[in-house]
């Protein structure tokens, strides 16, 4: 064994930006490498949430998508895990882990949280983006109280304690034990393989003999997979190709690369563009593509039909009781994020399941599964879940027939100036609250929407009592299509701003008519009344989903 592993406080400087969303502290990837101390101050405000008197008892899961700064990063979170009296860390090969899978091992293996290195579906690469987030024991993202702790220990922290010498072999699957000065217990790090514990957990949902047969028998069903250089490459392989036998050409960009090819790796129709001309061709019966850390997903049908992601949840939940898990559980409940269509709520309408619409956050959807109100999930932002992992839609047969009852469109506008953004939301909301508002007529061309609510989303969790205010600019009209604002915090620089549009269209004949032209009154009136190329500047969205 080797010498003793020496620990060393460093005394350092608060930073006033290291506030969490829900989706972690997203920056630059250059705010972290150029700032001293940048990186250890915020690992150290993480690990200070943890009480000393669980910490040489405690696991945490670290993984990341690969993305340029990771491994750095991970050597980091080791040093500080180990100075601060962290008894173990479960790491994937590599650095590697999907999200779904962190929260996958969180769970199993009954680890107080996990930290994950990723900015999910924004670009990576030295100019690009880079993410630390903290998920909690039920394997969900922190919630705001932690989140909150963790930016006040941030805004005062003066010193951070690491061991200098600790280096860790990523590659190696298997225990290494390092014995640290002052500590009776030696520190502990066990490299995982990265898709084992997720492919189980998969096999104890779906049927995977009725899966092979399906995607390499007699007449097998021909995918598409696109894993965009990110996480999801791995499992694509493993589980689609080696477990299942889809042909090893099924899957594409399958390496994960710190710059994701110098792509942009978040699965739409304009990031993912080539699988869209590839499925167009015909060729093949199902295609799929995945954001960096496997989160997010975008489905396709032969000859490039595109499943809006707000259908896919209503899709899976209108043929839930076909996976096995759900016919062995049974169903709570479903969930959308508020600007999710109307989709699954007719499904749950249907079946007579409960529906709960929650912010955007999967924060929200955690605190349902774990008091046992929820099944499945999703959002419109191509997430889907279930029973608080989220599982791969690959992995769901597509059926043939689909019938979808709600065209919805999302119009993204991103890197805006937030100043302009801001008071562009104040004076719409202004416009929106006077008394004469509901009731009003809006016309675009021979269409005319009665206005029947307007609002700002505001969300009281049934399971904690906390309320989420300002969540987005809800207009609803009284044939029940929506339009919806909201600025979005996932970027890291400026503002993103947001603008669902959903409608429902009872004549099947209109199915395949193309969403643009059939919500184009709607975008129409919404574009007006916000005045949003008029405030931003743009010409138009920077992409359309």
């Amino acid at each position: 064994r080797p010498a003793m592993v020496r620990i060393v406080t460093v005394k350092t400087k608060p930073y006033g930006d290291q506030k969490p969303g829900t989706s972690g502290l997203r920056k630059r990837v250059t705010v972290f490498q150029s700032n001293a101390h940048y990186t250890e101050n915020f690992i150290q405000s993480i690990l200070a949430t943890v009480p000393p008197a669980e910490r040489q008892e405690a696991t945490l899961v670290v993984g990341g998508d690969g993305r340029f700064y990771m491994r750095d990063a991970i050597q980091l979170i080791v040093r500080i895990a180990a100075a601060n009296g962290i008894g173990r860390l479960v790491i994937g090969q590599h650095g590697i882990l999907s999200t779904p899978a962190v929260s996958c091992i969180i769970r199993k293996i009954k680890a107080i949280g996990g930290i994950i290195l990723t900015a999910s579906h924004n670009p990576g690469g030295p100019n690009g983006d880079f993410g630390i987030k903290f998920n909690i024991a039920n394997g969900g993202p922190a919630p705001e109280g932690i989140t909150d702790k963790i930016f006040q220990i941030s805004k005062t922290i003066e010193e951070y304690a690491i061991c200098p010498d600790l280096q860790v072999d990523l590659s190696t699957i298997g225990k290494q034990q390092f014995d640290l000065e002052n500590k009776f217990k030696p520190f502990t790090v066990e490299i995982v393989d990265s898709v084992e514990a997720y492919a189980n957990m998969l096999r104890n949902i779906f049927d995977f003999s009725a899966l092979k047969e399906l995607l390499s028998g007699k007449n097998h069903l021909k995918i598409r997979i696109d894993a965009m250089h990110g996480v999801v490459g791995p499992y694509v392989k493993k589980i689609l190709c080696e477990e299942l036998g889809a042909p090893a050409n099924s899957a594409v960009n399958c390496t994960p690369l710190e710059d994701f090819g110098g792509h942009h790796p978040d699965p739409n129709l304009t990031y993912a563009a080539d699988l869209v001309q590839t499925m167009k061709t015909g060729e093949y019966d199902f295609g799929a593509a995945f954001d960096g850390d496997g989160d997010r997903n975008m489905i396709l049908g032969k000859h490039g039909f595109f499943v809006n992601p707000s259908d896919s949840v209503a899709v899976i939940a209108a043929n839930i009781f076909s996976i096995p898990y759900f016919q062995q559980t049974g169903v709570r409940g479903f969930a959308r994020s508020m600007p999710t269509s109307g989709a699954l709520d007719r499904v749950a309408h249907a079946t007579k399941i409960a529906l709960y619409e929650t912010p955007t956050g999967w924060k929200f959807f955690g605190n349902l599964m774990d008091a046992n109100k929820l099944s499945l999930c999703g959002e419109e932002s191509f997430g889907t879940g279930k029973s608080a992992f989220l599982i791969s839609p690959t992995l769901v047969p597509p059926l043939p027939h689909l019938c979808f009852v709600v065209t919805g469109c999302r119009y993204d506008y991103e890197e805006v100036d937030a100043d302009a953004a801001n008071k562009m939301m104040k004076d719409l909301e202004t416009v929106m609250f006077d008394r004469s508002f509901v009731g009003k007529q809006l016309s675009s061309g021979d269409k005319v929407y009665t206005v029947e609510k307007a609002d700002n989303f505001e969300y009281n969790d049934p399971v904690d009592g906390s309320v989420s205010r300002n969540q987005g600019l809800r207009l609803i009209f009284s044939d029940g299509s929506r339009v919806i604002f909201r600025l979005s915090g996932t970027g890291s620089a400026g503002a993103t701003v947001r603008l669902y549009i959903d409608s429902y269209e009872k004549d099947a004949q209109k199915i395949h008519e193309d969403p643009q032209v059939m919500l184009a009154p709607l975008i129409s009136i919404a574009l007006k009344l916000s005045q949003l190329h008029e405030r931003t500047g743009r010409a138009g969205p920077t992409v359309i989903t």
